[in-house]
């Protein structure tokens, strides 16, 4: 049994390796820098408060933290500093990338945001009477530069606004939902954890189509299950004991996004899209985060996260 005690000593960050373990999404970049340590230093005496009641109140000792945020904001690099310092503590801590979890491999799921993007736009200018033979002419075109999304092109292609809207409309319904996402399966490993499972089989997503397949985890001595993912505070997603909020704007992680080249086109007008609603959804889901902490690296109140 896990040794409560651990918690009340006095922590101080420990020197940290070259390396250090972290996610278990395929190919996964993690570049730690000064930033993203701050914060986990923040987080990490929040968390040793937060922790013995939990852990002591499960039959198993096992708690599951979340680290959520929008995309470039430094999630993966954060979650791994929490899980090394908590395993440096003598707390056993294992973290698991909800990326691993979409229906769809990476450039699948890309392509499917696109098509529900589109079909919708596309039904949103019959609906308004605006779809002829010319606008798809020029549709097609943007299409092809990848610039339908582009509010910019509203000036030029006035009608073009009935279509981003419903587009945008249509993606909502998609992002971030069962549709994307098979919340039940990761749902059910956060169950089987902290029911104390000895084992569990994991997903592994990579980027290519045949990167699909399961890993075997040992998790007898995993008192703390890190998950770092965007959506690990949503309302789909169940077993969450502390979900910690990374506030930022998709303007402020543009530079992060660039240098871990996950995505084509990080600034691309669909991408920009994509990100402000994701950010919309983990703004209506952030007062049930238990830490909030600002890009600034400060934690944010109950009221300052109310006016997100």
């Amino acid at each position: 049994m896990l040794d409560l005690s651990i918690f009340s000593r006095e922590w101080s960050a420990p020197a940290l390796p070259v390396e250090i373990p972290h996610g278990d999404m395929p190919g996964d970049k993690v570049s730690i820098n000064e930033g993203h340590v701050a914060k986990a230093n923040l987080i990490f005496p929040r968390l040793l408060a937060l922790l013995p009641d939990l852990l002591a109140q499960n039959p198993a000792q096992r708690a599951v933290i979340s680290v959520c945020g929008g995309s470039g904001v430094g999630k993966s690099e954060t979650a791994s500093l929490l899980s090394f310092y908590l395993n440096q503590l003598g707390v056993g801590a294992y973290t698991l990338s909800g990326d691993n979890y979409p229906h769809r491999i990476p450039l699948f799921n890309d392509a499917e945001r696109l098509r529900v993007f589109r079909v919708a736009g596309l039904r949103g200018l019959l609906d308004e009477g605006k779809y002829s033979e010319g606008h798809a002419q020029t549709l097609a075109l943007l299409m092809k530069e990848g610039v339908e999304a582009n509010p910019k092109s509203v000036q030029t292609h006035p009608w073009m606004a009935e279509y981003q809207h419903a587009g945008r409309a249509g993606l909502k319904c998609y992002l971030g939902t069962q549709k994307e996402i098979d919340f039940a399966e990761l749902s059910a490993i956060l169950t089987k954890f902290k029911s104390g499972a000895d084992e569990i089989f994991l997903k592994r997503m990579g980027r290519e189509e045949t990167a699909l397949w399961y890993d075997r985890v040992d998790m007898r001595n995993i008192s703390v299950l890190v998950v770092e993912w965007t959506h690990g505070n949503n309302d789909l997603l169940k077993g969450v004991d502390i979900p910690i909020l990374l506030n930022s704007t998709p303007e402020e992680t543009l530079a992060h996004r660039k240098l871990r080249a996950r995505d084509g086109a990080p600034d691309s007008p669909f991408t920009t899209m994509v990100l402000e609603i994701e950010q919309g959804l983990l703004r209506s889901q952030a007062h049930k985060a238990k830490i909030v902490v600002s890009k600034s690296c400060e934690l944010l109140t109950p009221e300052q996260v109310a006016s997100l």
